[in-house]
């Protein structure tokens, strides 16, 4: 799959998540926003019916103990005798009715009865009205000067409210005070705050006594209302899953694309670094077919070398790319032993010195670590140190002498610091960080300037990290690069 493509698929997919999530959100917000409104909408309904209840039961108050003393003082009967209105009332009319069905006339008439009852009940309405406007004008003139916790104390201003509020179908526990409308607190119930929740507030009495503020407030109203959309919570978390399978997805697809490139790579040099050998040893072998090759001892000698030294290069192709299969299984296959770093890394200069100076340069050997003993598979930590000298030499810089530095010292008490340092090309700043990914190969313009398959610094990460140790890179481009491994060390008996 090519990377344009790829990178337009994860563009639709982000657009498509990034759109889902922010309708999921703007219907969450709009969900709870509403809920909010109705719940604001209850309280206030119920607040104001609340307060409709207490101005009743206090006009219920003033009818019960103050009509019969306005009744009794307002008609009397002409021994000074008090008589209940409705009473005198009846009495007269009944009086006027009777006279006017039972009088002898000569003869009955309908229409006179019918007027004296309306007039009847006119008389009665009159009265009762001018009552109620004398029980409405005290209650206006006297309901002031009652206490405020007469009029309204608290268990009752509760009950009243759980009603109002349940018929509205809100049932969240609530707090309540009254205050003064200069924010004067007269009373207030347990666990109400006067600031940090949001308050719901009404007056009292505004018809009569406008002095006094009623004031509630819902602890848990945040977890009401978002409890009644606690069913999209589940879609949302859902959603962002997905969002996370699809970043991890789309960074595998790269990291597999990015794979199979280096693997391309691998191929073709490991097809490369095949061919030359090869083609050597049968151009060799061809040679060797002509009987006048043969007659020269030192033509054939000359041959012998070539097959013999191709050989070899082959093995050595072959058997790194067999490292690539230790990866995995690496652990399992080793033979772990206590060996001394400093004769293993004698040894292998030894080697490389002849090939160094040959070029020119030389190396310098530094074994300043008094405790070297480490314990480690000796065939793959020979090879990890074997492979970052001759990566020291492969990368040498064109008509520069090659000098390299190997230096051993003890560090921190149990560990012990290898460097192996050169005058190469350097390492780019880009590059430093995959410089241990398999596959992983420093471009220097031609993918076939310099022989390898990518494996071997690779190998040298997996075999160090194996072996207890870490090792980092430090370079200047275009000057130098020094590889530097920590080891723990040897202390004692190893116990297997």
């Amino acid at each position: 799959m090519k990377k344009s493509l790829i990178w337009l698929l994860t563009a639709v997919m982000a657009i498509t998540f990034a759109s889902l999530l922010y309708f999921q959100i703007t219907y969450l917000e709009n969900i709870v926003s509403m809920r909010e409104n109705q719940f604001t909408e209850s309280v206030i309904r119920s607040l104001h019916s609340t307060v409709e209840e207490l101005e009743r039961t206090e006009t219920l108050y003033y009818l019960e103990n103050d009509v019969n003393a306005l009744d009794t003082s307002l008609f009397s009967d002409k021994e000074g005798n008090s008589y209940p209105a409705y009473n005198m009332v009846d009495k007269e009319t009944s009086s006027r009715s009777l006279s006017h069905l039972y009088t002898p006339t000569a003869g009955y008439n309908v229409s006179q009865r019918y007027r004296a009852m309306q007039e009847s009940l006119r008389n009665n309405y009159l009265y009762q009205r001018g009552l109620l406007n004398e029980v409405v004008l005290n209650i206006m003139r006297t309901s002031s000067n009652r206490a405020i916790n007469e009029r309204a104390d608290s268990t009752m201003v509760r009950q009243i409210l759980t009603e109002k509020l349940a018929s509205n179908g809100v049932t969240v526990p609530f707090v309540f005070s009254i205050t003064t409308k200069e924010n004067t607190t007269i009373y207030q119930t347990r666990g109400y705050i006067s600031t940090g929740l949001e308050k719901y507030t009404t007056p009292l009495f505004p018809h009569t006594d406008n002095r006094y503020m009623l004031n509630v407030e819902f602890p848990t109203k945040n977890k009401y209302i978002f409890s009644s959309v606690r069913f999209i919570i589940p879609t949302l978390a859902l959603t962002l899953m997905l969002l996370v399978i699809f970043v991890y997805t789309i960074s595998v697809v790269f990291k597999q694309k990015k794979l199979t490139e280096m693997k391309a790579d691998f191929i073709n040099n490991m097809t490369h670094e095949f061919k030359t050998p090869i083609s050597t040893i049968s151009l060799a072998a061809q040679m060797l077919n002509d009987d006048s090759m043969l007659k020269s001892p030192t033509t054939l000698k000359h041959i012998s070398r070539i097959i013999n030294d191709e050989s070899k290069r082959l093995r050595f192709q072959v058997e790194k790319v067999l490292q690539l299969s230790m990866f995995d299984n690496a652990g399992g296959s080793l033979n772990f032993t206590t060996v001394d770093v400093n004769e293993i890394i004698n040894n292998i200069v030894n080697t490389h010195k002849l090939k160094v100076e040959k070029l020119g340069g030389d190396i310098t050997v530094r074994l300043n670590a008094e405790n070297s003993e480490v314990y480690v598979d000796e065939m793959h930590f020979t090879n990890v140190i074997f492979n970052l000298l001759d990566n020291a030499v492969k990368y040498m810089k064109k008509d520069t002498e090659p000098h390299l530095m190997v230096s051993t010292r003890n560090i921190s008490g149990d560990k012990i610091e290898i460097r192996v340092r050169d005058n190469g090309i350097g390492i780019r700043k880009e590059d430093l960080k995959r410089i241990f990914d398999k596959f992983y190969r420093v471009s220097t313009g031609n993918l076939h300037d310099v022989k390898g398959f990518g494996l071997g610094l690779a190998y040298v990460k997996k075999m160090v990290t194996i072996f207890g140790g870490s090792i980092i890179v430090e370079s200047d481009p275009g000057k130098w690069s020094e590889f530097i491994i920590e080891l723990p060390i040897v202390s004692g008996s190893i116990q297997d």
